[in-house]
């Protein structure tokens, strides 16, 4: 299915180069590790999630996106474009590009640090006509406030809006009142929810009309409309998991904007980051369409053991 009437996505946020350092494992606080080989990627969540909704998804992607008047700049708009993405790009010659430095370890573990740079720099005048898109879909790696502001003019125009709440941190109720599906893993939501407990406790304390959940390697869980979506997780051997969950969020997005229902868009958007893990990188290992639909259609369902083993651990056994 595509979007009717020439809709399209459209993705508002960061746009980093990432520096990824691959090493035996990431370091303890004051530790010291000695790495091995270092090598650049266009990345940053929202750069991610739109290439992942235009490749992975299939569906028109534009992206609003600030970029400083530099070297790192170049890679990451050509990424962009490769993939198929629109773009509207607020040039900043105050600020640098943002950057990632991601220590990846040999069990596809990372640890992250954002220097955001002109991501920092989006403001509200920068957003594009909304009048063809179908869906917006945001991050915290851009100033909460410009989240807001963009969730609430997509909100006014009859846009849906699509939150993924990563970076974790408390939001203000004004933003959660304009999301119609948020996105979170497991820390994000416990710091949401602001209590421990199980995953659906956790999710019956957030008024948004659709929570998703990833859970890594276990697979995905939504509430919507009332009812619980479980998906367990495709079995792949990961080796770099850094865009995983970006991949996720595209995919998502993109299979909402062309109609499934949400069963539907859990499945696919988990097989397209599954396979995600499979490579090194962040936008070099999101996977095409056609990949993604390869794997699900050679995927059987899941044994109702598996089924079972998620439930339990979401708190609905």
């Amino acid at each position: 299915m595509t979007a009717g009437g020439g809709k399209h996505i459209l993705v508002a946020g960061s746009a980093n180069l990432d520096f990824v350092v691959r090493a035996s494992h990431v370091p303890a606080p004051g530790e010291t590790v000695l790495g091995r080989d270092m090598a650049t990627f266009p990345g940053g969540k929202g750069a991610n999630q739109a290439v992942a909704c235009a490749r992975a998804g299939g569906m028109p992607t534009r992206m609003l996106l600030a970029l400083g008047e530099d070297a790192f700049a170049d890679p990451v708009e050509s990424s962009l474009r490769e993939a198929g993405v629109a773009l509207t790009v607020v040039r900043r010659n105050d600020a640098a590009t943002g950057t990632a430095f991601i220590c990846l370890s040999d069990d596809a573990d990372n640890a992250i640090t954002v220097a955001p740079g002109a991501n920092a720099s989006l403001r509200a005048a920068d957003l594009p006509p909304l009048a063809k898109v179908s869906h917006l879909l945001l991050q915290l790696e851009t100033p909460v406030e410009i989240v807001c502001t963009y969730a609430l003019a997509a909100r006014a125009a009859g846009v849906q809006v699509l939150l993924n709440a990563a970076p974790a941190r408390e939001l203000p109720r004004q933003l959660l009142d304009a999301v119609d599906v948020l996105v979170v893993n497991e820390g994000e939501l416990a710091t949401l929810a602001g209590h421990p407990g199980s995953l659906v406790a956790a999710l019956a304390g957030l008024e948004v009309p659709c929570v998703v959940v990833t859970l890594g390697a276990r697979g995905s869980l939504a509430r919507t409309n009332g009812e619980v979506h479980l998906q367990p997780a495709f079995a792949v051997k990961a080796i770099d998991t850094t865009a995983a969950g970006d991949t996720f969020c595209g995919a998502l997005a993109a299979r909402l904007g062309q109609g499934d229902g949400i069963r539907d868009a859990l499945r696919y958007a988990s097989a397209a980051s599954a396979l995600a893990c499979t490579r090194l990188g962040a936008q070099a290992s999101i996977p095409a369409r056609a990949e993604v639909e390869a794997l699900l259609r050679k995927s059987p369902a899941a044994c109702a053991s598996t089924y079972e083993a998620l439930a339990a651990y979401c708190g609905l056994r």
